[in-house]
């Protein structure tokens, strides 16, 4: 009873309301409302899994995951089972979901690195089979087609025949007899065929009324003449009825074989369909993935920037107000933090954002903090929130508070363990004003020795108060720890910061000197006090001035570090535009050499063709010595020049960096590789020695390293020409888009190279249809229209992988 009493406290329904609203399909609308919360950390570690593999498949795909077609058939199933017939429509629905459940399995499929999602749709049947008969003898309006069965179209070919015979002898009698008719219109009455006749008129037309007008100035009437017809008509229409049903039967019944499987399906698409509206809710919270901790492992509490998920969506979608977010770091041996602080300070609002947080994580949610997300995994979250008074049951603030915090402890259970917490008792406990509603000196002595009763049997205890006596548990057990949400002196308003180690102090007797209460009646009431408050009021006063002081410190140095940052960025872009420039020169020089070695080698080729003709004489070969002398004198590259040994950097040079374009001061010598690290301003960097220069411009003679040779280029393989067979050709002419499906899937399987498939032009929804399948197949590499001798834009040819 406590637990949804705690769900009803912390306002769980209207979060779950808000995830319905990110589900696609009603199934998983209505499996958010009425979200499961698990019953152990294996199961809250698996929906985990599900929510985090969606949020990664969503970020791959430029749509998202569809769920489109899926419906709920669950009661069309149930009244299949016990030999029901479906309707077209429930038929129809059924056939859909079917589409849309391969369709899931599909995108699943084809994408890597998806354990969970590829396991759970493992075992997905889809019956593509039955997906088609429902399709062949179901039409997009939801009615028996012609097609179901032959006995049906002979029985309609009939119904258009004699409907022919009826509609043109009424036809006849309206042009023999025009003027008794009320206008020149042929409708039905209680599926027989009757022409509008004037009242007056009624014996110029002989036959059986079927109906008047409102006015009475119309007859609707049957001649006599077309009487056998529609009689006729009636029974074969009843005929036709009775072919319709026995065709729905056994589709029905088809449905019916494999009812075990299809409500898989369904649990399946309704459990995707869930983990799709964790992920998009998550995302749209700016949420991160928590990891359950174990604070037996000394592991802490880490919740920084932590809002509150129902204030974010009121902000969002309400005008609320911006929600400011707290920081929630507890020790491993912290049990029980209290907090105090002023009312409207947000003390209330934390306990609440703590107990969402732990239930989202629970049930597979992302929570709205910053990385990282490190929170335990409670079996149980308890609070006692608010009042809970009955006028019937004449029970006070006080008695509420109790008869509630006593379901809280018999939920807890009995423990023995001081030091240890028995392992059924992992639980989260919130409470608000803690022992509030009676005599403070009572009510002071109760919170302590509870909150002392809860450090022994909850794993975390989180209590407000405004009893000063529960601040100095912190000083007598290091279970404790206080904390306290700030307050503006200066504006007489709170800043709903949560501050940590640092009690709340009193601000009442500042505040009524301030809202203008006479100072000798402030300073009466300072004296009741007494000194030692005030004293420990003015110690609390100096801890957070010391406290505001480290921030501003903090974010003096925050400050720093960014502009060093970014100073970082800056030199590294520099470097690495000059090291592509580097880069860009030596291949235009590489391709300058290689041409000219070509060029070389072709001349030297022509030098020793002139040498074979004929037989070469001692002149000839002079000239041509000559000759190959000047080609290498002309192609060879001068042997530059050793480098003067410059200086050599030592420790505390200064050395003038060109490619930086800056002066930097040498910190370590140059190793056996040539390299140093040098300092300019705030970044220190590692440089070759040949990358700098005295400031008199001296160079450091470098270190010269063999590069490896080049690797060896394979030649690409020759592609084998395609050409076109009838056993590689498909014709899905006058197809629907799911038989053409199913025959494609086939067809692609079973192929060793490219697929011509003929689909024509038409509307253009088979193609449509085509070129949609062939992207999500995993076979498919690429596809493109044909050639236009092969049929052009109206054949498209598909690659197989």
């Amino acid at each position: 009873m406590i637990q949804s009493e705690t769900l009803e406290l912390l306002e769980w329904h209207r979060l779950c309301q808000h995830l319905a609203t990110f589900a696609a399909t009603k199934l998983g609308a209505t499996a958010a409302r009425h979200l499961k919360i698990p019953d152990s950390q294996t199961q809250s570690e698996q929906l985990l899994e599900q929510t985090k593999e969606v949020y990664q498949l969503e970020s791959r795909l430029t749509t998202g995951l569809s769920f489109e077609g899926i419906q709920d058939i669950g009661d069309s199933l149930e009244r299949a089972e016990r030999s029901g017939i479906l309707t077209g429509d429930e038929l129809l629905a059924i056939a859909t979901t079917l589409a849309g459940a391969r369709n899931l399995r599909r995108v699943i499929d084809n994408q890597e690195g998806l354990p969970i999602l590829t396991d759970l749709v493992a075992d997905l049947r889809t019956y593509p089979e039955l997906e088609q008969e429902i399709h062949r003898c179901i039409d997009e309006r939801a009615q028996i087609t012609d097609r179901a069965s032959q006995k049906l179209g002979e029985i309609r070919t009939d119904l258009r025949r004699l409907r022919s015979q009826i509609t043109q002898k009424l036809q006849n009698i309206l042009q023999a007899k025009s003027g008794a008719v009320q206008e020149q219109l042929i409708t039905q009455r209680s599926d027989r065929f009757v022409i509008p006749v004037k009242a007056p008129q009624k014996d110029a037309i002989p036959g059986i009324v079927h109906d008047t007008s409102t006015s009475g100035a119309t007859l609707y009437v049957e001649p006599n003449s077309v009487v056998p017809l529609g009689n006729q008509l009636r029974q074969i229409i009843r005929r036709e009825q009775a072919e319709e049903e026995a065709i729905r039967r056994v589709l029905t019944e088809l449905v019916a074989a494999v009812k075990p499987d299809l409500e898989r399906l369904l649990a399946i698409a309704t459990t995707l369909d869930l983990a799709t509206a964790r992920s998009r809710y998550s995302f749209w919270l700016g949420a991160n993935p928590p990891r359950f901790i174990q604070r037996q492992e000394s592991e802490m509490i880490t919740l920084r920037n932590l809002r509150h998920p129902l204030l974010v969506w009121q902000q969002q979608h309400e005008q609320g107000q911006p929600v400011v977010p707290v920081d929630l770091l507890i020790s491993p041996q912290i049990r029980v933090v209290t907090i105090t602080g002023p009312n409207t300070g947000g003390k209330t609002v934390t306990l609440k954002t703590l107990g969402l947080a732990a239930l989202m994580a629970k049930v597979g949610l992302f929570v709205p903090a910053r990385e990282p997300v490190e929170i335990p995994w409670f079996d149980k979250v308890l609070a006692d929130i608010g009042d809970e008074q009955s006028l019937q049951q004449s029970l006070s603030t006080f008695s509420g508070h109790i008869r509630r915090i006593s379901r809280i402890l018999e939920a807890l259970g009995s423990g023995e363990a001081e030091e240890e917490l028995p392992t059924s008792n992992s639980a989260l406990v919130l409470l608000d004003e803690v022992g509030a509603g009676t005599d403070p000196v009572e009510g002071s002595a109760l919170a302590i020795a509870l909150l002392q009763y809860l450090a022994n049997h909850a794993q975390l205890t989180i209590a407000t108060t405004h009893f000063g006596e529960l601040k100095a548990l912190k000083y007598e057990d290091e279970r404790f720890e206080n904390a306290s949400v700030e307050f503006d002196e200066s504006t007489l308003s709170p800043t709903y910061r949560l501050l940590w180690g640092i009690p709340g102090r009193s601000n009442a007797l500042t505040i009524a000197l301030r809202l203008g209460l006479k100072p000798e009646v402030v300073e009466e009431a300072k004296t009741q006090v007494g000194e030692a408050t005030d004293e420990v009021n003015q110690v609390i006063a100096g801890l957070e001035a010391q406290r505001r002081h480290q921030e501003t410190k903090a974010a003096e140095a925050q400050s720093l570090l960014q502009q060093a940052e970014r100073l970082y960025k800056e030199v590294s872009a520099k470097a690495a535009s000059l090291e592509e420039r580097e880069s860009s020169l030596r291949a235009s020089q590489e391709v300058a050499v290689k041409q000219a070695i070509a060029q070389a080698k072709g001349e030297i080729a022509q030098v020793i063709r002139r040498l074979q003709k004929g037989t070469p004489t001692a002149q000839e070969a002079q000239q041509a010595t000559s000759a190959l002398n000047q080609i290498g004198q002309q192609y060879q590259p001068a042997t530059p020049a050793k480098p003067k040994v410059g200086f050599m950097p030592k420790i505390g040079d200064r050395v003038r960096v060109p490619k930086l374009g800056q002066i930097a001061d040498v910190i370590t010598a140059p190793d056996e590789d040539g390299e140093l690290s040098v300092r300019f301003g705030l970044m220190k960097m590692t440089v070759k020695l040949e990358d700098v220069e005295s400031l008199d411009g001296q160079k450091a003679e470098p270190v010269v390293k063999p590069k490896p040779a080049p690797a060896a280029v394979t030649p690409p393989p020759q592609s084998v020409p395609e050409i076109r067979t009838s056993q590689n050709t498909i014709d899905l002419r006058g197809k629907r888009v799911a038989d053409a499906e199913y025959i494609l899937d086939k067809a692609i399987s079973e192929a060793t190279g490219p697929v011509w498939i003929i689909h024509g032009y038409g509307t253009g929804k088979l193609r449509q249809g085509v070129h949609a399948f062939l992207q999500q197949h995993s076979r498919v590499n690429n596809y493109e229209p044909a050639e236009q001798a092969d049929g052009g834009t109206g054949v498209t040819v598909a690659h197989i992988k």
